[in-house]
């Protein structure tokens, strides 16, 4: 009896051939390298190097697939592979910070959320939220005291107060 009730859901949850053929990827790079289409949706979010520096020298793309690399292995940064695809681990982790830093990240993914929200025919902004009160109840408990206690500086070091 439970697998009728199944059948359905697996059915509609089936990869069709439209499916497979829109999430191919025919590239020689890695599977989570970034498609033409997918940068060029990209590569508009980025902001352009800041001013009075030396010019950006380093291929964003480039860049955008080593932290998708990351992201999609899960490996640490030291294990980033040096095959001359992407640029130094360095290179890539500061980028990723100063986006980090400057809130792009937060921009791109609201950008992409609105895209996506208006490609089902919905509104660009939710118009409702939902909060837990589970959730709402553990913040209250964590405090600003105990937040602030810990982040106070210790008025005098231990081996200064003489006591055992």
């Amino acid at each position: 009896m439970v697998i009728l009730c199944v059948l359905p859901w697996l059915e509609a949850a089936m990869w069709t051939a439209m499916d497979r053929e829109w999430h191919r990827r025919t590239s020689d790079d890695y599977p989570s390298s970034l498609t033409d289409g997918e940068w060029a949706e990209l590569e508009r979010l980025i902001p352009p190097a800041k001013p009075g520096g030396r010019p950006r020298a380093t291929d964003m793309r480039a860049a955008a697939d080593a932290l998708f690399y990351l992201l999609r292995t899960g490996c640490p940064w030291r294990y980033l592979p040096r095959d001359g695809r992407s640029p130094p681990r360095s290179t890539v982790y500061n980028i990723f910070r100063g986006f980090q830093r400057d809130a792009v990240w937060e921009a791109i993914v609201a950008t992409l959320v609105e895209a996506e929200r208006q490609r089902q025919g919905r509104e660009a902004e939710p118009s409702a939220g939902i909060l837990d009160s589970q959730t709402a109840r553990a913040a209250e408990r964590g405090g600003l005291g105990r937040t602030r206690w810990a982040t106070m500086p210790a008025s005098a070091p231990r081996a200064a107060s003489g006591t055992c």
